[in-house]
């Protein structure tokens, strides 16, 4: 396990700087696994020697580049897969561990291709004004997958949204009550954009 202070989600990108010596002795044990790890949010403390309170739910990671350092670091870049919930945390020895259980979305239902389809000018309205703010953002160019699932993932990752919406989202357990929640959030966040342009230009 490998808790941080961002929600993976499945469908995103998982870039890492790992220095700490016993997520150093993680990577090494997927590397010579199956190449698999979970990602939690951290709730409060820091994701730097432990102390930490962890989140409950999180998602898969596959490593899908590594590469090592001579003073032994590594630089590891992994994809989310799957959602998973926390049944039990294990000692921290000598890394992080605990027993897990996958938890799939159910299928989408119909009604969700046409959630989404309503939720993009607005998710890409709300990346523009990020954007013309002059602060980071996913391109507004976004292209969503088919599948009704992982295209909610795709959004909520790049929805200009911070932790803790990240892993309300993460939590919801069927895909169009995640579109709906998500689509309220990306619209209100909108909202509050556009306030500060025009105090801006004000």
């Amino acid at each position: 396990m490998f808790p941080l202070g961002s929600v993976l989600l499945p469908g995103m990108a998982l870039p890492l700087h790992v220095f700490e010596e016993r997520y150093r002795a993680l990577v090494h044990d997927c590397l010579d696994g199956d190449q698999r790890f979970g990602v939690v949010l951290i709730e409060r403390g820091s994701e730097v020697g432990g102390g930490d309170v962890r989140t409950g739910v999180g998602t898969v990671a596959h490593i899908v580049e590594a590469v090592s350092f001579d003073d032994g670091r590594w630089a590891v870049g992994g994809v989310g897969t799957e959602r998973f919930r926390v049944t039990a945390w294990l000692d921290d020895d000598p890394y992080p561990r605990a027993e897990v259980e996958l938890w799939p979305d159910p299928p989408a239902d119909g009604t969700c291709a046409s959630a989404l389809l309503a939720l993009e000018p607005d998710l890409r309205r709300a990346l523009a004004l990020k954007a013309e703010l002059g602060e980071p953002a996913a391109p507004a160019t976004f292209e969503l997958a088919p599948d009704s699932v992982l295209a909610c993932f795709q959004a909520a990752g790049v929805a200009p949204l911070g932790p803790i919406d990240r892993q309300a989202l993460l939590e919801i357990p069927a895909t169009a009550e995640r579109i709906r929640r998500l689509h309220a959030l990306v619209v209100e966040e909108a909202r509050f954009l556009d306030r500060r342009l025009e105090l801006g230009r004000g």
